[in-house]
């Protein structure tokens, strides 16, 4: 469903770009042969919006957020789309044709546009929330009046689409109001129980500073599961934090405890930086990509394209692609084989095309339609993410952000089979270790070693 929003939002966008133009080429041009011209001007800049709007965030959720932040987001982020398509007219040595008073029609009509199918879609969506539709479940930890104040705070903003359905009761003491439609719970296992068997989205922790053992214990209790915690603490408390962690929700500071890594600031930046890399790079190796179809075609009988279902951010399964480096052949239900040192199973061009990585070159396309990342977490299969994340501690943080078609464990040589548990525990390490530590200048270090010492590997079979 989430998908399926995401491609009409796209298409409303590439929509309103070419009705924003056709209308401002009514406006200011009285002869109707002159429109054409202006066509490749149109199409470059509906373009640049597919790649470039999904880097400022404006198709994911504004669910609790700023109205005023949603308009400068999208604002911006036209603006940006319209200096790009300005620099491709420019490369084509025709912006001295374009006439200013268009574009400046054309911009301001279709900001308007942009903005206004936002903001009545979000009011669409406030009333279906407050009508109990798309609704984020949230179960609160903490002191009975705390509880209430947070469960006051929801109850009064119910167009952000949070309802509170449970309360854990750190202070028997303190006992919360009764609510006919809230569940009260009195143990953590009761808790862990209540969230997984509800489906709840988040757990806000109304706690003091003083309580760091039981957010401790909360915080192991859900670390393989994709569950939003989130720490509320006194106002006073803030400083103690670093403030890139601490967001605003619903009015009140809130601090991401479990969440992903990387600030709404960083993540613009390294969409931003994936889409143009990769549109660029698909453009580049067309050549080579013909040339490997092709190869592997020959081959052997089957597709040029192997796919297969991965997870992506947040756990969201999607499809990756690569060529096809293996015969055609079957497998068990609920099992995948890992290619091993002379494994029959793949083709002499196959061999080739993993023992340089040129096999995953297809993931560019992941990245153009925002699946991936040129930089990230290699992601396994799915009945492996199964079987490893009940084995190996933080294996599901790996799903905080977008996998890559490269990473840091893979430039430091953890790439291949994992035939020992301790090899899948060492490549989760540098997988952290990125997390922790990414800056853009350490994705372009990974990418620049991926080309220069990455493309063969002893390990890569």
């Amino acid at each position: 469903m989430r998908e399926l929003q995401g491609i009409l939002a796209r298409l409303a966008d590439v929509t309103v770009v070419i009705v924003g133009a056709a209308v401002a080429s009514r406006i200011r041009f009285d002869d109707a042969t002159q429109v054409g011209f202006y066509s490749a001007f149109v199409l470059f800049a509906a373009a640049f919006a597919l790649a470039i709007f999904p880097a400022f965030d404006v198709y994911e959720s504004w669910r609790g957020r700023s109205k005023l932040a949603l308009a400068g987001q999208v604002s911006l982020a036209w603006l940006v789309v319209q200096g790009c398509a300005l620099a491709a007219m420019y490369s084509l040595h025709h912006i001295d044709s374009v006439s200013r008073l268009w574009f400046t029609y054309w911009t301001a009509m279709a900001g308007g546009l942009l903005l206004a199918w936002r903001l009545i879609a979000h009011g669409v969506l406030a009333r279906a929330r407050r009508a109990g539709l798309n609704v984020h479940q949230v179960a609160i930890v903490g002191p009975g009046t705390q509880c209430d104040a947070i469960v006051r705070r929801i109850d009064t903003s119910p167009a952000t689409g949070f309802r509170a359905t449970a309360i854990y009761n750190t202070s028997p003491d303190e006992l919360p109001l009764a609510s006919p439609n809230m569940t009260m719970l009195d143990t953590l296992e009761g808790l862990a129980d209540y969230v997984r068997r509800n489906d709840v989205h988040e757990v806000w922790l109304a706690l003091s500073l003083a309580d760091e053992r039981t957010i401790f214990k909360l915080v192991t209790e859900f670390r393989n599961d994709l569950v939003n915690i989130r720490f509320i603490p006194d106002v006073r408390s803030i400083a103690l934090f670093d403030t890139s962690g601490v967001i605003d929700l619903l009015g009140v500071p809130a601090i991401n405890l479990v969440a992903s890594p990387l600030s709404s600031r960083a993540l613009v930046k390294k969409e931003l930086f994936d889409r143009l890399f990769a549109a660029a790079a698909l453009v580049a190796l067309t050549p080579l990509l013909i040339a490997i179809s092709i190869a592997v075609k020959a081959s052997s009988r089957g597709p040029v394209l192997f796919k297969q279902k991965r997870k992506g951010a947040d756990g969201r399964v999607f499809t990756i692609y690569k060529f096809r480096s293996m015969r055609m052949h079957t497998e068990q239900a609920g099992t995948v084989s890992q290619a091993t040192r002379g494994d029959s199973r793949i083709t002499r061009v196959g061999a080739f095309l993993r023992k340089t990585s040129l096999d995953e070159l297809p993931q560019f396309f992941n990245v153009l339609r925002g699946d991936m990342s040129v930089v990230g977490p290699r992601p396994h299969a799915i009945e492996h993410d199964d079987m490893y994340q009940k084995l190996v501690t933080g294996y599901i943080n790996r799903y905080r952000i977008k996998p890559g078609i490269t990473g840091w464990a893979q430039i430091n040589g953890f790439r291949g089979e994992t035939d020992r548990i301790e090899k899948m525990e060492l490549r989760v390490a540098h997988d952290l270790y990125y997390l922790a530590h990414w800056s853009f200048w350490l994705d372009m270090r990974i990418i620049v070693a991926t080309v220069v010492r990455g493309l063969v590997n002893d390990n890569a079979y």
